[in-house]
């Protein structure tokens, strides 16, 4: 990492679709972090499930990307992680599985075709929580499940501390303490 400046461009990225129940997380964050005062190198912004848009942004010469989403990973719902993606072996516009959905948002496939038009600079993050459910296969539901709602708070405290050490010019090993369960 870069030495400590007052000038980092931090992309927070909040993603999430807000009729499928707890899949609408990330923009429950982006809500919180609108409402508390950020440094101006900070950038939140809600793409909701806009991916061409997000995969463009990533293209951007930033210093960090914080993706905020929810993150299936088997844990009690409401549970909050810190992860640094691997997209060593992405990039490829040829893989198989990593097509677009212009009325979705994957984030693996928005890192794919993002590496298919050039480098993500920025150091990439992802704070994730597990969702409880995403409503109904054909109706959905709107708004999130209560252990997913009773989490946003502390995704934003999260990615707070996670800024605030990016911003100091920490590395990776440095962040695993921000890895909690909720």
């Amino acid at each position: 990492m870069s030495p400590p400046s007052e000038t980092r461009k931090i992309l927070v990225a909040c993603v999430g679709n807000i009729f499928l129940g707890d899949d609408g997380f990330g923009v429950e964050v982006a809500r919180s972090l609108a409402r508390r005062t950020l440094a101006p190198d900070v950038i939140v912004k809600d793409y909701g499930i806009r991916g061409f848009d997000l995969a463009y942004t990533l293209l951007e010469p930033w210093d960090a990307i914080i993706l905020v989403d929810a993150l299936p990973r088997h844990d009690a719902p409401g549970t909050l992680y810190l992860v640094e993606p691997d997209l060593s072996r992405m990039g490829d516009p040829a893989t198989r599985g990593m097509e677009m959905n212009p009325h979705g948002m994957d984030p693996l496939r928005v890192f794919n075709l993002a590496l298919t038009m050039g480098p993500i600079l920025g150091s990439l993050f992802v704070v994730g929580c597990q969702p409880n459910d995403f409503g109904d296969e054909l109706e959905g539901r709107m708004g999130l499940s209560d252990p997913v709602q009773a989490a946003v708070e502390g995704a934003s405290d999260m990615v707070e501390e996670l800024v605030a050490k990016i911003r100091s010019g920490v590395t990776a090993t440095g962040l695993q303490e921000l890895e909690v369960a909720q």
